[in-house]
């Protein structure tokens, strides 16, 4: 079914990628932080507290995630301080990577760093070889993580390019038309 040039169906689907759009891209984080999490506990020889570490993991990039895509992009993109088309796909590039890639993977170090030390499951180092330890102990899941982070990348882009597109759509649709100012002269 049409209605004034679009589908009915790609209405909806518009609207939800507009409201929801962020969540995909939320949900992603989270799976990248249980997959980092899961590398590391791998790594550490970590055995108990697979919840208590797998929650956080996944909770506390979704919400971050979310929260400073909407705040840095989606936001400003429909209050009309952002019209820039590659300002936003620059920003949604970012957001995917930092927020959705790489903070996962950050976050998932002091976790199991503390799982670690906790239960004794791999000899730590001392203070003054920790930052050595942590590198060697990280190089590792960063190498398998980057197909994630590029995923990351890639979804925020698309989001971003996306919500642009509405916005400009919303933009030509708010715009009077010419006939109608020619008709009531």
């Amino acid at each position: 079914m049409e209605r004034g040039g679009v589908t009915v169906h790609g209405r909806g689907a518009v609207r939800n990628l507009c409201n929801h759009g962020s969540y995909f891209l939320a949900g992603n984080a989270s799976l990248c932080g249980l997959t980092a999490n899961n590398f590391f506990r791998k790594i550490l020889n970590i055995r108990k507290a697979a919840i208590v570490s797998a929650l956080p993991m996944a909770v506390i990039p979704f919400i971050s995630t979310v929260a400073v895509y909407d705040v840095f992009l989606r936001d400003p993109l429909f209050s009309g301080e952002l019209n820039c088309q590659v300002c936003a796909v620059v920003r949604g590039g970012l957001i995917g990577a930092v927020v959705g890639g790489l903070y996962p993977i950050l976050m998932a170090v002091p976790v199991n760093g503390s799982l670690a030390a906790r239960y004794s499951s791999s000899p730590l180092p001392g203070k003054e070889n920790l930052l050595r330890f942590w590198l060697t102990v990280s190089q590792p899941v960063f190498k398998k993580m980057r197909f994630g982070v590029l995923v990351q990348v890639l979804t925020g882009v698309f989001l971003a390019t996306k919500h642009h597109g509405i916005y400009v759509k919303v933009l030509e649709k708010m715009k009077p038309s010419r006939d109608s100012e020619e008709l009531q002269a």
